[in-house]
Formats: C-alpha cells, sequence, structure tokens
C-alpha cells in the first residue's frame, strides 16, 4: 500500500469518527453535570481507543481550523468554527469522566 493510499484512509476514518462527537454536542448543551457509572470495560476501551483517536480528531481539527480561519473570519463565524473543530472535540478528550459518554465533570 502506498504512503497516500494509507495517510487518506486516515484522513476518511478521522472525519468518520468526528461527526460521531457532533451528535453528542447538542445534549451536552443541557446537561450541566454528568451522572454516569461507566463499567470497566467502558473504560478500558475510553483509555485504549477513544481518547487517543479523540486526540488525533482535536490536533487535524485545530489544523483544519487554522486552514480556514481567513475563511470564517471574513463569513463571520470564526467562533462557531473554532467550537466546532477544536472545542468541541477537544472536551471530548480532556473534560469527560473516564468511560463517560458526556463531557463535563462529575458532581
Amino acid at each position: 500500500m502506498t504512503t497516500q493510499k494509507l495517510w487518506a484512509r486516515i484522513v476518511v476514518l478521522v472525519c468518520a469518527l468526528s461527526l460521531a462527537n457532533l451528535g453528542f454536542a447538542a445534549e451536552e448543551r443541557y446537561n450541566n453535570g454528568v451522572d454516569e457509572d461507566p463499567s470497566a470495560l467502558a473504560m478500558a476501551t475510553d483509555l485504549v481507543i477513544v481518547r487517543p483517536v479523540m486526540l488525533g480528531i482535536t490536533v487535524v481539527g485545530s489544523a483544519l481550523w487554522l486552514v480556514s480561519l481567513p475563511f470564517s473570519a471574513a463569513g463571520g463565524n470564526v467562533k462557531q468554527a473554532a467550537d466546532t473543530l477544536v472545542i468541541g472535540p477537544g472536551k471530548t478528550t480532556f473534560v469527560r469522566c473516564l468511560g463517560c459518554t458526556r463531557s463535563g465533570y462529575k458532581k
């Protein structure tokens, strides 16, 4: 497999995984605190698979936000682009209890 095909597959996978984060965005706005009790399997899966993938999505989203900055500044939606591409994945990566499905701190 060539390097270009490998990178293309990685980009497609990262984009597909980032769409899953958008489904939790609306729910997150209405829940101030997290009241979940994740299992050991959920915690292990989150630690080994989900967090590294979301960290990668955060890095790629940051790069995409930087590239789109002139266009979003011209359109007047810099904050919206930052929330979607950087803040949302960053919250999912860093501001979420281990194994939880919603961002936020436990009460």
